[in-house]
């Protein structure tokens, strides 16, 4: 099935945050991509890594790795979310204006082949380390969703749970 069906069936049944990280693809292909994703009734749409695409596709919502984020990214658009894997990381991209982070991996997951995951304790360490808003990524199921609201998040992004592409929020009163 095309991604950008799967996509459409997750937001008819209620996601609607929809993070399209596709690592794999060139920035045209990305592009076209997204374009055709941002055209799903209902969804709201964060573009990952190539703010280019979201420029000219005017969508007002990325998702970044560290790396990537300065003060002016923040500037140039609505919603700015970041990845980290540390206190350290999560306080810089609060410093640099991120409107939220995603922190991770929490639990064993497939995507993290051979790599210890970082646990709820981390996750709590950063969650009471910056104001914005902190999801928790990697290795969430149904069961243990939870355990991370309680750690301090403000939700969480299942992404191998429903498939093997993109990755989507879910806060902490289960608004998708």
């Amino acid at each position: 099935m095309p991604l950008e069906k799967r996509i459409e069936e997750l937001v008819n049944a209620g996601i609607k945050k929809v993070i399209l990280r596709e690592k794999d693809l060139s920035e045209e292909e990305y592009t076209a991509l997204a374009e055709k994703i941002s055209g799903i009734s209902g969804i709201e749409l964060y573009v990952h890594s190539f703010t280019n695409a979201a420029k000219k596709l005017f969508i007002k919502r990325v998702h970044l790795p560290l790396s990537l984020v300065n003060e002016k990214i923040c500037s140039e658009f609505e919603t700015v979310g970041v990845s980290v894997h540390s206190v350290e990381d999560a306080q810089k991209a609060e410093r640099l204006g991120a409107s939220y982070i995603t922190a991770g991996h929490i639990f064993a997951t497939d995507c993290k082949k051979g790599l210890a995951p970082r646990g709820l304790e981390f996750l709590k360490s950063v969650c009471e380390s910056v104001k914005i808003p902190v999801y928790a990524i990697g290795g969430i199921t149904p069961d243990n969703m939870q355990s991370c609201i309680d750690a301090g998040a403000a939700g969480v992004c299942v992404m191998s749970g429903l498939m093997k592409r993109g990755a989507f929020l879910i806060d902490e009163k289960g608004d998708l």
